[in-house]
């Protein structure tokens, strides 16, 4: 089995305001609260490792002040780590030559903001164009390149219009394919559809999946709201004073809460939309019958089915072999009556 590929890790991560030449002589086993009230500092991060596996999308969440945004801003390098160690693709962002720094920013690795952030005076191809003309790609190429991305974030027809004649929708797809136009290996998202309507919201999380699905980029999307994170994470680590508190999938954060803050995100959200058939399934039964159900599938896209049946439904593994079987009573205790 070849070893996993983390394009960015993060290994013990401080970023503390304040003069911090205060710190000259204190370790980071000994920065507690007290210690940085003492000499005046406020700590946004603090001890943050983790690492992100390319081509996952990663969400960091938690509560306004958490550390999420500085978190990002630290690993597109608009923020300066105080202590610890970032590498994104191999090199340390502690370390790097400011002219490395904006190279990478250049070519590999990219951002949206909340923000749209568009140009009013050019058109939607003007400003998805907009960073290659800054690399003083000619104009024939950048437009072709601006082209092909106004048709994969379904803008066809609104190239030469300009901003103020988009919905906030349409405006934040420009921002998107304006992001993905570097062709960057890592997409870095900061709450980008929080001031969007719910519908428009619900819509770009779609269309987030579908360009996902398609390029294959490592994703990392910070967010404060629990039920867009499930739906786009593979992984989701949550915030709390600068600190990660957990880092899991949507299913284990559900499963296997580490304390009541991190519970406290994950209690009003439906088990059905979360829950793997593969948590709780029942052993291979005699009684099961009719076509397996997916141990992968959520409980929600099964749940009908296995409440209609007269028999417990079997179970099938990635491989097809049977591994389990699902009945009404596991599906009525998680759907109504929460999950044990």
């Amino acid at each position: 089995m070849s070893e996993p590929d983390f394009p960015i890790r993060c290994r013990n991560l401080w970023k503390i305001y304040g003069h911090t030449t205060a710190l000259r002589d204190t370790s980071p086993e000994r920065l507690t609260d007290e210690v940085l009230a003492a000499k005046g500092l406020l700590a946004a991060l603090r001890e943050v490792t983790l690492d992100i596996a390319r081509g996952e999308v990663f969400v960091i969440m938690g509560l306004s002040g958490s550390g999420k945004s500085t978190l990002v801003r630290c690993m597109t390098g608009l923020v300066e780590p105080t202590l610890g160690d970032l590498v994104i693709d191999g090199e340390n962002l502690r370390t790097i030559a400011p002219e490395r720094l904006i190279e990478m920013r250049r070519h590999r690795i990219s951002m949206v903001f909340q923000d749209f952030a568009l140009l009013p005076h050019l058109t939607v191809l003007g400003n998805i164009a907009f960073p290659l003309r800054v690399q003083g790609i000619g104009r024939a190429r950048r437009e072709a390149r601006a082209a092909e991305l106004v048709d994969l974030v379904g803008l066809a027809g609104r190239a030469h219009h300009f901003p103020h004649e988009l919905s906030g929708g349409q405006q934040q797809r420009v921002g998107i394919a304006r992001s993905l136009i570097t062709d960057p290996d890592i997409w870095f998202l900061d709450e980008p559809f929080s001031a969007l309507d719910p519908l428009i919201r619900q819509e770009m999380q779609g269309e987030l999946l579908r360009l996902q699905a398609r390029l294959h980029k490592t994703v990392v999307f910070i967010t404060h709201d629990f039920d867009e994170a499930i739906r786009i994470a593979d992984r989701i680590a949550i915030m709390r004073g600068g600190a990660v508190v957990q880092v899991d999938t949507p299913e284990g954060l559900v499963l296997h809460p580490k304390d009541e803050y991190v519970a406290a995100f994950t209690r009003k959200i439906p088990r059905d939309r979360v829950l793997s058939v593969a948590a709780m399934l029942s052993p291979v039964s005699d009684r099961a019958r009719g076509a397996p159900v997916r141990a992968t599938a959520l409980v929600g896209e099964v749940a009908a089915r296995v409440l209609a049946a007269e028999a417990p439904v079997p179970v099938a593994g990635p491989d097809g072999r049977i591994v389990g079987s699902l009945g009404r009573t596991a599906i009525i205790e998680t759907v109504f009556g929460g999950f044990a």
